[in-house]
């Protein structure tokens, strides 16, 4: 879900880096020292995972695992996924310093906020919790869809149907994220359980 560089409009563009801002700052607040390294760990997952991705006009889809990020992180998933989108911008060229705001915002949002509504699922019995983690996943990828099609749609009607297809494309990806966060969370509840963010009163 990179936007690519020159097809938002001003507008767009400085509302979502206001956004992102504010939500990088939050999440830097709440990052405690001792968790710096899975901050670090799972930018690097959001890093790679993006990295193989198929084209939709100006957008693209792909494995995102932001939803994963918001299950384990909270707040601090906004700066991991700032961090992790802007080296993709400079080695690589996807989406672009000018879009690095709204590509943040749109996918960082959507997960920290589904970790909020869901937390008190997660931290319930295993199997509750393997359901509410396959939904962080799932309403993750589709909300973030959703705010970048709305992106787009935002900068000119041409982008409309773009716009629709991106949401379309990232249907079956919501199942598949949905899948492998369920799987993920399940698997570190019982093996490490302190990495999870709502295992830590820090980031309530």
């Amino acid at each position: 879900m990179h936007i690519s560089e020159g097809v938002l409009s001003p507008a767009v563009l400085g509302a979502g880096a206001a956004l992102a801002a504010l939500g990088v700052t939050a999440g830097l607040k709440r990052v405690d020292y001792d968790r710096l390294m899975t901050v670090a760990i799972l930018s690097s997952a959001f890093f790679v995972a993006s990295l193989i991705h198929v084209p939709i006009g100006p957008s693209s889809a792909h494995l995102v695992l932001n939803g994963l990020l918001g299950v384990m992180l909270g707040w601090a998933a906004f700066p991991a996924i700032f961090v992790a989108l802007a080296l993709q911008a400079l080695l690589f060229q996807f989406g672009g310093l000018t879009v690095l705001g709204v590509n943040t915002f749109n996918m960082a949002l959507p997960p920290v906020l589904c970790f909020y509504v869901f937390r008190p699922m997660l931290t319930g019995p295993s199997r509750l919790r393997g359901g509410a983690a396959f939904a962080c996943g799932f309403l993750s990828v589709g909300a973030s869809a959703l705010l970048t099609a709305a992106s787009l749609a935002l900068s000119g009607e041409a982008f409309i149907p773009a716009a629709r297809a991106l949401v379309l494309a990232h249907i079956p990806v919501m199942i598949v994220e949905g899948v492998v966060t369920a799987l993920v969370v399940s698997f570190i509840a019982r093996v490490r359980p302190e990495m999870l963010a709502f295992t830590s009163a820090a980031h309530g």
